[in-house]
């Protein structure tokens, strides 16, 4: 995306690229830093920004993608070769991942569920945050944000959950629009005379 786009223009073509299309460079550290602190201008009720930020670069991704492979074969131990390649690379299609974990939880005042929309909200704005910066994204899960077994390895921590993998990079890809809803399908107006 260009730095210059207006807003308006951007939202009307805003896509998401897939992770395995994805390719260097990468944004560099200070890039990554920019990025996560707009991301983090999201609603939070009660200013208690229950979410945080684990950023995977470099070759640990490498590893990463092992030790959850590992685990793969723990679950189904026939794995074709096919899906071996793909546990391998899960953390190595795009040249950095980063993940959104929330740290909703019982509290005084905000309700869980605002919590959690935060954390997806969160999610989105690293999407957003990624194209400003001239970078492709795409936030996936994948099953190892549901198996608390990767957690440690993750490290995401027992009371935590993980809302979403933001895969960030570069792209040769161009971007290819997918159907919408329509509107008439998905909002219903209470009032107006019009």
């Amino acid at each position: 995306m260009k730095s210059d786009i207006k807003l308006i223009d951007y939202l009307a073509v805003r896509r998401s690229i897939p992770a395995f299309q994805m390719c260097e460079p990468g944004p560099e550290k200070a890039e990554i830093e920019e990025i996560l602190r707009l991301a983090s201008r999201v609603p939070d009720h009660g200013k208690i920004a229950p979410w945080r930020f684990i950023v995977y670069r470099g070759e640990q991704r490498v590893r990463l993608g092992e030790e959850l492979l590992t685990l793969a074969l723990q679950t189904k131990p026939d794995l074709s070769e096919e899906m071996i390649q793909v546990e391998r690379s899960r953390f190595t299609r795009a040249p950095v991942v980063v993940a959104v974990v929330s740290k909703a939880g019982p509290h005084i005042k905000i309700p869980e569920w605002e919590q959690l929309m935060s954390a997806g909200a969160l999610c989105f704005n690293v999407i957003l945050a990624a194209n400003a910066n001239g970078y492709v994204a795409n936030w996936l899960t994948e099953w190892f944000a549901y198996d608390e077994r990767a957690y440690p390895l993750l490290g995401v921590g027992p009371d935590e959950k993980v809302a979403g993998f933001i895969h960030i990079g570069s792209t040769t890809f161009p971007a290819i629009e997918r159907p919408r809803p329509e509107l008439a399908d998905t909002v219903t107006w209470v009032g107006g005379d019009d």
